[in-house]
């Protein structure tokens, strides 16, 4: 323990006294920017073990003097002015305190190869107006350096050994560049190699090229005799403390082979200042010859180039790189000179991450690790013809990251021979293409590109793989026009929230003109069974070889078609709309099984009938002799098989059925369906498409037309205008004698049919639908017509496009068909039960209908007895349309029995007649309330409510000339028009009521007037038979009303229309008073 405790304090005694000797290492200066600046945050970011220390600089020579030798004036500790030519033989080192000045005009040099002048002093560094520096390394360490306007430093062809365990320098006779930064290329031509796989000088010092030190490489030559290779480029290194001004040139090239020559590769230039300026040029480039050089490495803000090739003028040799420092931005550009030689690019650093990667003007990089990440902070940007390749050609067997903000690519190529894993915000091609080759390995099949925000296509770009690709992300996904195309043998895009294939633009899986070694996916040929991932797809869409989807969209929101989308087993999952333009296409047509269930016959000479599906394939005829078509297979009732061919699928001239489009799922139907364009499931033609080895179309074998394939539609709203097309119809045979393919399967699965009074009308088809057979051509016979069916309709409703009724759609509609419809039932019919036939609406019974009584429509269709009906008349009364007397009649049981009745009341009204008109008269008279005001419209009114302003303690008198207002019943108070408010509050009033609340307690009062249907009925059969007890039946119900009334707003009404909260507390704010004259 007492070992460790004096380690750690020697630790920290050494570190205080370094800060005492050295405080710059922890205070910076006040300069606008110090590279030199010592980093004590050691608690940002992941910690990473220190870089062991540098090797040790080689010994130098001592440092020549100003006046003696060098000839100059004053000293190197002062200043040392170089007014005449110097010319060395080997190292030059000078050190001192003071600064160097080289006058204009003078040539200071030692041009020889690998020579070394080496100037380390703490003041300034000045090169006069036309001053030169020729040498193999020029190295200058001093506070401030100025290039002046002509002057040169030169390392051109002067360098010196590359570094050991490199390949700079080609060998052989071949004449091939020098590499360094890029490869050097070679004009050997190599018929068993890609362009990309030769080359000549290869590539080094990758791990320093933000502080590049390293020597260019030799050429090759194109002589045993004699080397013609032009010589590698030098180095030029400034590390200043203060400014740099550079108007001169800073030459590290490559030296020129001639055309027996390869060129030498570019050497180094690395500039370390806080600040630089001026209009120099400052160049790394490779050596011209034979075959051109590869350019060096440049880090600061410069640019990098290569050599030209004079033997092969195509194939310069390959950019080197530029490394900004400062924003930490790598540039590899070849200036637009073609070339097939690839400049690597090998592990890019994590830590920190560069902020910008670009590749352009020609440029070709390479990325050749078995697996590697490209990872940046901010763009990687190719432009310009550039190519930036991952892996290698031939050995398609790598994985690979790429990460960035952006990913953008201006008329460029990448090149992905494996498996890529792009992750990028945004994602914009503009004439560009990303080539993804799995090379047949199931290890590394699967591509994934994800774009977060935006994926854009335009002007003609490509995605394409030959094996299974994944394309998502959370934003849009535009292929904006004619041109652009996705395709892989399984495609599978997702997550988008938007996608749009604009006109002239293609999704497609699997590839159109696949190769055998492409990973072709597998098709359900010999299945009868449905395969369950198509109605009961999996939730989270990953890119899975074992489903059988070739091309599917997954858990998008809306899809825009106006170009095409095509595929062997089309599905879209959880997707919410679809909408096809009228240039859309979404087409399977062709694209389904050459043999399958289905596939017709062939006779020994290729001639064969149509393959069969929705309908049996036809007949193939030769010679007399009639073969049998494919049979019909499947479940017209929940369709999802691909159609089959016909032919020997061995030969030539074999033709498929067609695919299977699914939009929707069981569990997830689409929520909208608009096509203006078309869909399609078509089975092959004979002839079409159909080549031989030789690219001539086969037309002397006879097979049959392919069999249509499926559409299964799921969805809740569909529409189809005029000029859309849905077609699943079977292709032609031969001329021949192939027989013509069956017709397809189209199926619409509807999904919750509103009922009742929710229903709305959930299709709209002026359209065509195609199921037909296809044509013999010949002497064959035509295929069976396909069919068109859809899911059981519920009850009250029926029709042909809910679910087809064998023999109605044949083979072709093509009128507009509102028939077809989702519709009601008939008025007067009936349907109690699930299904699609017009047969199932059953008539009502008659005797269930009144007699004055019609049927009614209602919405829905009528899905249970009795059948909705309604009055001819309102006279009459529901539900068995009787008046009112009727109704009396026949609620005490009919005219026998109620005339029964009737006579004995009669009976014993007569002996009370005289007595009972007495009683009831004088019983009915009600004391007035209120004394009538003289000269008033009072005294001759009817009933009528007050309503107060506030409520007094005064007597009812009183209470009743306290008023606002008062409102009057309007009517006769009879039976047939009793007492009633109108529904306006008054001018008067209308302060102090809610006009809403009020509304709601005039229909309250209204109906507390009015009178009971038996009440009326008593009054007409007393008014025929005994008139004096009608009278004061009448006068004894107006009693019983006035009463009701009063009580209702005395106590039961809680005055919620008054705005006067006191009122309402107090239940005093609505009166209702009588004056009794006229009322009787």
């Amino acid at each position: 323990m007492a070992t460790v405790s004096s380690r750690v304090l020697h630790i920290i005694l050494n570190m205080f006294i370094l800060f005492i000797i050295n405080p710059s290492f922890i205070l910076a200066d006040n300069d606008e920017f110090s590279v030199g600046d010592f980093d004590f945050n050691l608690f940002h970011g992941d910690y990473t073990p220190p870089s062991p220390p540098p090797p040790a600089s080689p010994p130098h020579p001592p440092s020549l003097s100003c006046e003696e030798d060098l000839g100059g004036n004053g000293s190197v500790d002062t200043i040392c002015v170089l007014n005449s030519s110097l010319n060395f033989a080997e190292d030059v080192y000078i050190e001192g305190i003071g600064s160097l000045h080289i006058l204009s005009g003078v040539i200071f040099s030692c041009p020889v190869a690998g020579c070394s002048i080496l100037v380390n002093i703490s003041g300034e560094f000045v090169m006069g107006v036309n001053s030169s520096i020729v040498a193999g390394t020029l190295s200058v360490t001093a506070q401030n350096a100025s290039l002046n306007n002509g002057s040169i430093i030169n390392v051109t062809a002067f360098a010196g050994a590359p570094p050991a365990q490199t390949s700079g320098t080609p060998s052989g006779v071949q004449g091939s560049g020098g590499g360094h930064g890029g490869r050097g290329a070679s004009c050997v031509t190599d018929n068993t190699k890609l362009p990309e796989d030769v080359w000549g000088g290869d590539a080094y010092s990758w791990s320093t090229l933000d502080e590049p030190r390293s020597y260019g490489s030799k050429g090759g030559t194109t002589s045993k005799e004699e080397d013609y290779g032009g010589g590698g480029g030098g180095r030029i290194e400034f590390d200043v403390g203060g400014a740099i001004a550079v108007c001169g040139s800073l030459m590290a090239d490559g030296g020129d082979g001639g055309v027996k020559g390869g060129g030498g590769s570019a050497g180094s230039i690395y500039i370390k200042a806080p600040r630089m300026t001026g209009s120099g040029r400052i160049s790394a480039a490779g050596g011209n010859g034979f075959a051109g050089g590869g350019g060096g490495r440049v880090s600061i803000n410069v640019f990098s180039s290569r050599g030209r090739s004079f033997g092969c003028p195509e194939n310069s040799g390959a950019a080197g790189t530029y490394y900004d420092a400062v924003p930490r931005r790598l540039i590899v550009s070849n200036h637009n000179l073609s070339t097939d030689t690839d400049t690597l690019l090998l592990e890019f650093p994590n830590q920190p991450l560069w902020t910008n990667v670009y590749v352009q003007n020609h440029a070709k990089a390479s990325v050749p690790l078995l697996w590697s990440r490209v990872q940046v902070q901010g763009q990687l940007h190719l432009s310009c013809g550039a190519v930036l390749s991952f892996g290698l050609a031939h050995y398609a067997s790598s994985e690979f990251e790429l990460m960035a903000e952006e990913l953008l690519m201006s008329d460029s190529v990448i090149k992905i021979y494996g498996a890529l894993r792009m992750s990028v915000k945004v994602h914009l091609m503009w004439n560009s293409k990303m080539l993804i080759s799995g090379g047949g390995d199931s290890l590394v099949a699967t591509s994934l590109l994800e774009a977060s925000n935006l994926v854009v296509l335009k002007e003609s770009s490509v995605i394409h793989s030959n094996a299974n690709l994944g394309v998502h992300g959370q934003g849009l996904l535009n292929l904006s026009g004619p041109g652009n195309l996705i395709e892989a043998q399984r495609l599978i895009l997702l997550l988008f929230y938007s996608i749009n294939v604009g006109p002239g633009s293609i999704l497609r899986g699997p590839l159109e003109n696949a190769s055998d070694n492409d990973m072709a996916p597998r098709l359900y040929c010999e299945r009868q069974d449905c395969p369950m991932e198509l109605l009961h797809p999996p939730e989270d869409c990953n890119v899975n070889s074992s489903l059988p989807f070739t091309l599917q969209i997954c858990r998008v929101e809306d899809i825009m078609v106006e170009g095409l989308i095509e595929g062997s087993v089309v599905h879209f999952h959880s997707v919410r709309t679809v909408v096809v333009h009228r240039s859309g296409v979404i087409s399977a047509s062709g694209l389904g099984c050459t043999g399958g269930v289905g596939r017709g016959k062939v006779f020994s000479n290729g001639l064969g009938g149509g393959g069969g599906h929705g309908g049996n394939g036809g007949d193939g005829y030769c010679d007399g002799s009639y073969i049998d078509g494919g049979v019909a297979y499947g479940d017209a009732d929940l369709p999802c098989e691909l159609g089959s061919g016909s032919g020997n699928v061995s030969l030539p001239g074999a033709t498929a059925g067609g695919g299977i489009i699914v939009m929707g799922s069981l569990e997830h139907s689409l929520s909208s369906l608009y096509v203006d364009g078309s869909l399609r499931s078509d089975g092959q033609n004979f002839g079409e498409n159909i080549k031989n080895g030789d690219d001539r179309i086969v037309s002397n074998m006879g097979s049959g037309g392919g069999s249509g394939g499926t559409i299964l539609l799921f969805v809740h709203t569909l529409a189809f205008v005029n000029s859309s097309r849905i077609s699943a119809a079977g292709g032609h045979g031969s001329p021949n004698g192939g027989g013509g393919g069956g017709g397809g399967r189209v199926h619409f699965h509807w999904s919750d049919i509103p009922i009742g009074d929710e229903y709305l009308p959930i299709a709209s088809v002026e359209g065509s639908i195609y199921t037909r057979g296809g044509f013999s051509r010949g002497q064959g016979r035509s295929g069976e017509n396909g069919t068109v069916t859809g899911k059981a309709c519920p009850k009250g409703l029926y029709g042909i496009f809910c679910k087809l009724i064998a023999g109605t759609i044949h083979h072709l509609v093509s009128e507009p068909f509102a028939d077809l419809y989702i519709r009601e039932c008939p008025i007067g019919t009936f349907k109690n039960v699930t299904g699609s036939d017009e047969a199932l609406c059953y008539s009502c019974p008659a005797y269930e209908l009144p007699r004055r009584a019609t049927y009614i429509a209602v919405r829905g269709g009528a899905a249970e007895r009795p059948c909705p009906y309604k009055c001819i008349s309102d006279r009459y009364h529901m539900p068995h349309c009787y008046t009112a007397l009727e109704e009396l009649i026949y609620t005490f049981g009919g005219p026998w029995l109620f005339g029964l009745i009737l006579l004995g009341l009669l009976i014993l009204l007569a002996l009370v007649l005289s007595v009972a008109r007495m009683k009831y008269v004088s019983a009915d008279e009600l004391p007035a309330l209120v004394p009538p005001l003289r000269s008033s419209r009072i005294a001759n009114s009817f009933p009528f409510l007050e309503s107060l302003n506030e409520v007094l303690e005064t007597n009812r008198t009183e209470e009743s000339q306290n008023h606002v207002h008062r409102m009057y019943f309007n009517g006769p108070n009879t039976f047939s028009e009793p007492w009633h408010l109108p529904h306006f509050p008054p001018e008067q009033v209308i302060e102090i009521v809610y006009e809403d609340a009020f509304t709601k307690f005039v229909d309250e009062i209204n109906g507390l007037a009015a009178y009971q249907w038996w009440e009326g009925s008593v009054y007409s059969i007393l008014c025929i038979l005994a008139y004096p007890l009608s009278w004061s039946w009448l006068q004894q119900r107006r009693k019983k009303k006035l009463q009701r009334l009063r009580e209702f707003v005395r106590s039961e009404y809680n005055h919620a229309c008054l705005r006067s909260c006191r009122s309402r507390a107090l239940y005093e704010g609505l009166k209702v008073y009588l004056f009794t004259k006229n009322f009787f």
